[in-house]
């Protein structure tokens, strides 16, 4: 390689008069002499006699004011149509607006007519309309590059579209009539029920998915019992009159929000109001009460391990704030997780099942609470993955550490305080995305009728106190258990031995 450079030089010098390249390098000194620096002397800040210094301002170049320190959230605004439907919007500096369509109507509002309609209704969205084919609205979505998504959950539907703020008269109006117009062709929902089969297939053979549906459905008689997975003895029921009938049912006018981020008002207004004014006005029907049992699921399994759930009931859900919110940060103060973390040592690793369990116990694969808020109740326990042999065990870790954090005294103020930072932050992370502000706005409204203020929320994540945790803690083991499992389950304990153990504490 220094062969070949070497002769490459004298290749150029051969080629180059040699005065001109005396007169070069000459230039290059007197250069050199007549600055305080050279090119790396810029680049480090190094001031040169050649270059005007630039600590003045310069002649007709205005400078934008500083950012604030602080910037005031947008405010939310509701608009109320004659018909009940309402539209919300909340400004906000991002060039991107997120727009969602929201129905409080979900699987807690199947019949045994239409087991599974929530969840083909989830695989129908942006599909044909009465009056665009299903290729149409795919090419008028990327012509815009807008992303599209729609969930379905157990009370309610979700229709969301994201794209630059500039295409939002364009956004709406596919977005409404997209919900409002469905064709619900006989080929297309054909063809989205077999792939509703290939998803019940696969989460049969998804452990965390099995259980958390086998403890809604074990733990719930009635609605709140329906699967978000259609049965698969349902999916031969389902067609598109199903859905028709459904949507015809539910869809109204009371039972929807119009809700956006990013999005003038007064515009979102003029554009929505005429597509939605002739929605029928019906009164909102009263939503399905949740009654709660608890009882025993259990499906033997070949995957060498066990897995298992085990869960209580808060009665009270979201319309009882305070107890909500401190379910949340008691989820946070046990946390939990894998035993191994992709994020590298220490992530997660101050939540009491990662202190006291996971970091203790190498035959335990996955430890962690979980929670599952809804308008009317809540379910909260733990669900963790563990060798076959040490399956019996790892219940009675979890027993534990129930009891432990209903037990006065148990939980310090440091844990807690750690807990509830971590809550705080997780909101505020959440909002940072465009569709999760859209989507925080719309069932907001759904369930209470209004947005609440952020603050308001933080301001009860910091007043929550040792006591509270014990307290609520209390009510869940005060419930039926529900123990869900799944795999090598022939050597687990009765149910009626597991519920003991806690009454016995």
């Amino acid at each position: 390689m220094y062969r070949t450079a070497a002769s490459r030089v004298r290749v150029l010098k051969g080629q180059t008069d040699y005065r001109g390249l005396a007169r070069y390098v000459t230039a290059s000194a007197v250069a050199a002499k007549s600055s305080s620096g050279g090119f790396f002397s810029r680049l480090t800040g190094d001031q040169s006699s050649s270059l005007p210094s630039l600590n003045f301002p310069l002649k007709d170049v205005n400078l934008p004011p500083p950012l604030p320190d602080h910037v005031e959230p947008g405010q939310t605004r509701i608009t109320t149509l004659p018909n009940g439907f309402k539209i919300a919007s909340e400004t906000a500096t991002s060039p991107v607006a997120s727009i969602g369509l929201y129905v409080a109507c979900g699987s807690i509002y199947e019949r045994p007519a239409s087991y599974g309609v929530t969840h083909l209704l989830e695989r129908m969205a942006f599909k044909s309309t009465t009056n665009r084919s299903h290729l149409r609205i795919i090419r008028e979505i990327e012509a815009i590059g807008g992303n599209v998504t729609a969930l379905g959950s157990r009370e309610h539907m979700s229709y969301t579209y994201d794209a630059l703020k500039t295409y939002v008269p364009q956004m709406v109006e596919l977005l409404i009539d997209c919900v409002r117009n469905p064709a619900f062709l006989d080929w297309e929902v054909k063809e989205q029920l077999q792939k509703v089969g290939v998803e019940i297939n696969d989460s049969s053979r998804d452990p965390h998915q099995l259980l958390l549906e086998a403890i809604h459905s074990t733990g719930y008689s009635g609605p709140y019992a329906n699967g978000l997975l259609a049965l698969e003895s349902a999916v031969n029921c389902l067609s598109s009159t199903v859905l028709e009938e459904f949507v015809a049912e539910h869809y109204t006018a009371s039972r929807m929000v119009l809700a956006a981020s990013g999005v003038d008002h007064d515009k979102l207004l003029e554009y929505a109001e005429p597509l939605l004014s002739d929605l029928p006005n019906v009164s909102r029907p009263v939503e399905p009460k949740p009654v709660y049992t608890g009882g025993d699921f259990r499906r033997q399994g070949d995957s060498g391990m066990t897995h298992f759930a085990l869960a209580f009931e808060l009665p009270g859900g979201w319309l009882k704030e305070k107890d909500a919110i401190t379910l949340t940060i008691l989820q946070m103060l046990l946390g939990g997780g894998g035993s191994f973390s992709a994020g590298g040592p220490g992530k997660g690793m101050y939540s009491r099942l990662y202190l006291r369990v996971l970091n203790e116990h190498p035959q335990i694969q996955s430890f962690s609470a979980f929670n599952n808020i809804y308008n009317h109740t809540g379910l909260f326990g733990i669900q963790a993955t563990t060798e076959s042999d040490f399956a019996v065990n790892a219940i009675d870790i979890a027993v534990k550490e129930l009891i432990a954090v209903a037990t006065p005294g148990q939980v310090d103020k440091v844990q807690l305080g750690r807990a509830k930072e971590s809550t705080k932050s997780a909101i505020l992370m959440n909002l940072e995305s465009r569709m999760v502000v859209s989507e925080d706005i719309g069932k907001q409204i759904l369930t209470y009728g209004e947005r609440t203020p952020l603050g308001h929320f933080l301001k009860v994540v910091d007043e929550i106190t040792t006591r509270d945790i014990a307290k609520t803690a209390q009510k869940l083991l005060s419930s039926p258990l529900t123990m869900a499992s799944y795999g090598d389950v022939l050597h687990l304990p009765s149910y009626d031995s597991v519920s003991q153990r806690f009454r016995s504490k």
